[in-house]
C-alpha cells in the first residue's frame, strides 16, 4: 500500500475513552474538524454568556478616565503591592482584574459618593452636588430617572456616548457611571457656577477682559469637539460652566450629535429658540457646525452687553428680532432664501441691517468684526471655531495660546480680572484666575 498520509496517534480518551490510531485520511480528517467545531461552541457560549449578564454601564464607566488628581485608599495600595510582591513574574493586568480592581475601589457604586445638596431639576433628570469617598473631591452627580417601560432617556445615552470620548479642558469631564434599576447616574467634575449666574452676580456687567477670555474658552472646547465631527446644538450661558479657576467648559451634551457624513438630515427642534440660527428657524434640518457658531455670537453679544441678543418668544417673533437688527436677507446676503416656503409664509417688512458697533458699544473694533461673522445668514460664510481662534481680537492674548494640549491648562497670565460691577459700581467679589 502507497500511503501518503501517515497514521498518527491521537490520544483522545476524554472525548472518546480509549487510545485509536487511525490510517483514514478522511475519518481522521473528520474527527479533527467535529473536535473544533465543539471548541468554537464553547468559545461562543463563554462570549455570548458574558456579554448577556455582564453589566453594561459598568463596563462603559471602566472607560472613562479617571481624576488627574486621584489618591487611591492606602488598604487598596497596600493589596496591589502585596500581590506584586507575591507573583514570581511581573506581569500586567489583565483588561477584567483591571476592572475588577476598579470596581473593588468603588468605581461604579453609588455608595462611593454623598449627597451634599440639590442643584437643580429637569425633566429627565435632577443634578446634587456630592462628594467622592475616595478622593474627596466635589462632584456633580446628575440622576436620570429610568422608565420600566422606555429605559434610559436618548438624551442620555448620547451624552455618555459622546463624553466619553471627549476629553479637553475647556469640557466637562465626565468621571463615573453607575446604573441602577431606578435611575441612571452620571458623575461630572464640579464646577462652582455657569456663565448665566455669572453674569448675574456681576450686575449683567462684566469686564471686558473676561469677556475675551470666556470667549476663547468656548471657541477652544467647541473647536475640539466641530474637529472631531460632534455638534453641541444647544449652546446657551447654562450650558458654560464656570469653576473658581476662571476656567469654562461645556456642558449637556443631550442635544449633542455626532456628524459623519456631510448630507445627514436631522431635527429642527433643536437649540434653545433664543439662541438658534435663523436657517434652523426657518425649518432647515441639514446642518452642520455652523449652527454652534450662531449661538457662539448670541452668547458674546449678551457677555458684553449684559442682556440677550434675540429674546423672542415664539419662531416668529425671533425671526423678527433677527431681521430687524441684522436685516431682512436677500439672496446677497443669503443665497437660497427667496424659494424657502417658510420664509415666504411669514411676509416680513424689508429691514435695512443695523450697525452693531450701535448696539454693542463696549466692543472694539476687532470684537465687532468677530461678532459680525458669527452672525452671517449664509452658513457656508460663518466662521467657523478654529478661525474664530485666529481672529485679530484675540491677539492682545499673546500666540502662546495657541501651542496648548488639548488637556492642559496654563496660568501664567495675568489675573482674570472680575470687574464684575454692581449697579452700585462697587466690584464684586469673585476673584477668577486666568486658566489658559
Amino acid at each position: 500500500e502507497n500511503h501518503s498520509f501517515l497514521p498518527l496517534r491521537l490520544l483522545t480518551a476524554n472525548s472518546w475513552g480509549q487510545r485509536q490510531i487511525f490510517k483514514d485520511k478522511q475519518f481522521y480528517e473528520t474527527l479533527i474538524f467535529l473536535k473544533l467545531i465543539k471548541r468554537i461552541k464553547s468559545h461562543i457560549f463563554c462570549w455570548c454568556k458574558y456579554f448577556l449578564f455582564a453589566n453594561f454601564f459598568q463596563d462603559v464607566s471602566k472607560c472613562m478616565s479617571l481624576p488627574m488628581d486621584i489618591r487611591l485608599p492606602p488598604e487598596f495600595l497596600k493589596k496591589l503591592q502585596l500581590e506584586s510582591e507575591n507573583s514570581p513574574l511581573c506581569k500586567p493586568h489583565s483588561r477584567m482584574s483591571r476592572r475588577a480592581s476598579l470596581s473593588d475601589i468603588g468605581f461604579g457604586k453609588l455608595e462611593t459618593y454623598v449627597k451634599l445638596g440639590k442643584l437643580g431639576e429637569g425633566t429627565y433628570a435632577t443634578v446634587f452636588k456630592g462628594r467622592s469617598k475616595l478622593t474627596e473631591n466635589l462632584v456633580a452627580l446628575k440622576e436620570i430617572r429610568l422608565e420600566h417601560e422606555e429605559g434610559a432617556p436618548c438624551t442620555a445615552i448620547r451624552e455618555v456616548s459622546l463624553l466619553k470620548n471627549l476629553k479637553h479642558a475647556n469640557i466637562v469631564t465626565l468621571h463615573d457611571i453607575i446604573h441602577t434599576d431606578r435611575c441612571l447616574t452620571l458623575v461630572f467634575e464640579y464646577l462652582d457656577s455657569d456663565l448665566k449666574q455669572y453674569l448675574d452676580n456681576c450686575g449683567n456687567l462684566m469686564s471686558m477682559h473676561n469677556v475675551k477670555i470666556f470667549m476663547f474658552q468656548l471657541l477652544r472646547g467647541l473647536s475640539y469637539c466641530h474637529k472631531r465631527k460632534i455638534l453641541h446644538r444647544d449652546l446657551k450661558p447654562q450650558n458654560l460652566l464656570i469653576n473658581d479657576k476662571g476656567e469654562l467648559k461645556l456642558a449637556d451634551f443631550g442635544l449633542a450629535r455626532a456628524k459623519s457624513v456631510p448630507t445627514k438630515t436631522y431635527s429642527n427642534e433643536v437649540v434653545t429658540l433664543w439662541y438658534r440660527p435663523p436657517d434652523v428657524l426657518l425649518g432647515s434640518t441639514e446642518y452642520s457646525t455652523p449652527i454652534d457658531m450662531w449661538g457662539v455670537g448670541c452668547i458674546l453679544y449678551e457677555m458684553a452687553t449684559g442682556r440677550p441678543l434675540f429674546p423672542g418668544a415664539t419662531v416668529k417673533e425671533e425671526l423678527h428680532l433677527i431681521f430687524r437688527l441684522i436685516g431682512t436677507p436677500t439672496e446677497e446676503t443669503w443665497p437660497g432664501i427667496s424659494s424657502n416656503t417658510e420664509f415666504r409664509s411669514y411676509l416680513f417688512p424689508q429691514y435695512r441691517p443695523q450697525a452693531l458697533l450701535n448696539h454693542v458699544p463696549r466692543l472694539d473694533t476687532e470684537g465687532i468684526d468677530l461678532l459680525s461673522a458669527l452672525l452671517l445668514y449664509d452658513t457656508r460664510s460663518r466662521i467657523s471655531s478654529e478661525a474664530a481662534l485666529r481672529h485679530p481680537y484675540f491677539l492682545s492674548m499673546g500666540d502662546n495660546i495657541h501651542n496648548l494640549a488639548d488637556s492642559k491648562t496654563h496660568n501664567t497670565h495675568p489675573l482674570l480680572r472680575s470687574h464684575c460691577k454692581s449697579p452700585s459700581g462697587v466690584l464684586g467679589v469673585h476673584r477668577y484666575y486666568h486658566p489658559l
